[in-house]
Parts: structure tokens; sequence; C-alpha cells
């Protein structure tokens, strides 16, 4: 690590958090009254904290692969907030599913909830999964990119953490095609702490798994393609050395 990066890393960070409610504030006459200036603030803000990582950070972004256009399910690896950002970046309509906290965060939660995205306790596994598949049945009302972290919450690269039920769930009642998604987005902006490295944070959206498999061949299909492509995207990220395994 170096002082320069360092110091890049907090003004980034300082710089970014004050952006949120700044964008949130300019955004909110159209997205109190409309779903699409929701949708508009959020985009922006994702645009710029990309925007500006690259120049701030020498953190260069980029999307692989074919986001789907249509309706899809997204399982996607989830390590970093900066993989939720280039996601939702390039999808046209996202509707994460999202851990019921975020409903109250300033600015974030009002948004989200005017997108109609899908909260859950994950506190609550039966009770979770229930109203899970009854917001989604609700929400197919207006097709869209259904996004789903299958681990179920962020993990270290290099880290191999249980695919939970949600995923096959989802892929089972939804009978749409599935776009697993890799990432390496964690080895530049890690879940805790304020160093952010330069480098190229990638999402990798790999080619769709159709409808209509048997459980047990869907999870081993979207396993082997998530955890194969992000190992090798750690590979190529140049920092692989750091999360060596004994």
């Amino acid at each position: 690590m170096n002082l320069l990066q360092w110091i890049r890393s907090i003004l980034y960070i300082i710089q970014v958090t004050i952006m949120l409610p700044v964008i949130g504030v300019i955004w909110a006459p159209w997205a109190m009254v409309s779903k699409r200036g929701a949708y508009a603030g959020c985009t922006a803000y994702a645009r710029w904290a990309i925007w500006t990582a690259g120049w701030m950070l020498n953190l260069r972004c980029e999307v692989r692969g074919t986001p789907p256009e249509g309706a899809a399910l997204v399982p996607a690896k989830h390590q970093s907030f900066l993989d939720i950002l280039l996601i939702y970046s390039a999808l046209p309509m996202p509707k994460f599913i999202l851990k019921n906290q975020l409903r109250w965060a300033p600015f974030l939660g009002q948004y989200v909830k005017k997108m109609e995205m899908i909260f859950v306790d994950r506190g609550k596994r039966g009770a979770a999964i229930t109203k899970m598949l009854a917001d989604v049945k609700a929400g197919q009302r207006e097709p869209g990119q259904l996004v789903i972290y299958p681990q179920g919450t962020r993990s270290a690269p290099g880290a191999v953490l249980p695919y939970k039920v949600g995923a096959a769930i989802l892929y089972e009642q939804l009978k749409q095609p599935c776009y697993p998604v890799a990432t390496n987005a964690g080895v530049f902006w890690p879940r805790r702490g304020l160093y952010r490295k330069p480098g190229v944070a990638v999402v990798d959206f790999l080619p769709p798994i159709p409808a209509g498999l048997p459980r047990e061949e869907f999870v081993a299909q979207l396993e082997e393609k998530i955890e194969t492509t992000s190992e090798a995207l750690l590979e190529e990220s140049g920092y692989a050395h750091l999360y060596a395994k004994d």
C-alpha cells in the first residue's frame, strides 16, 4: 500500500459519501412522483461513483458479457458495494433483492422503495422466502431483471460460501433464463477498510442458463459458472497472491 493511494482512497470515499445525499436531493422531486425518476437518480449516482473511481483511484470498471435486456433472473457474486453499482448501471430495469435494513437507509431507502425493490429479512429464513416469492410474483406485472445474491451476503475474494436455496426457488417459479454474474470487485473495493486498490474491477455476465432444468442441475451449473469465472478474475486482477489459500 502506498501513501498516495491512501490519500486518493480517503478523498474518494469522502466525496462519494457526500454526493449520495446531494444527488438524492437533486433528483428527489422527480423521484417522489415517478419510479422512472428514482431509477434516474440512482443511475446518476452509480455513474458518478464509477466515473470518479477511474480518475481519482486509477480504478477502471468494466462490464463484460451481454447483460439481459428482457425479463431474467440474475444471480450474482457479491463482494463489494462496487459490484452492485456496476450491475445496476448495466441493466435496463434491475430489481434487487435486498436485506430489510436498507429499507430505512437515508436517501437510498426512499429510492429503493420507490423502485419497488424486494426486501427480505435474512434472520427469518422460511418466512423470508415465502414473502420474497410473493413480492416477486406481485412485481412481475412490470418485467425486469431480478438480481439476487445466491450466497446471501458479501464474500471475500477467493472465499467460497455455500449457495442458498433462494435462487433455485426463484428459477423454478419464474421460468426465465438465468444470467450468472461473476466479479472481482472486492479485490479493489473491500467489504471493510478505506483503502481502494488501482486496477480493473470487472463484473462478467456469463452465458445464460436456460429455464426448465432440474434444481440440482441448475444449482451445479450456477455455482460452477460463477465460482470458476470469479476465481479467474481474481487471478487476472494481479492481486491473487493476497488471497492465496494455505
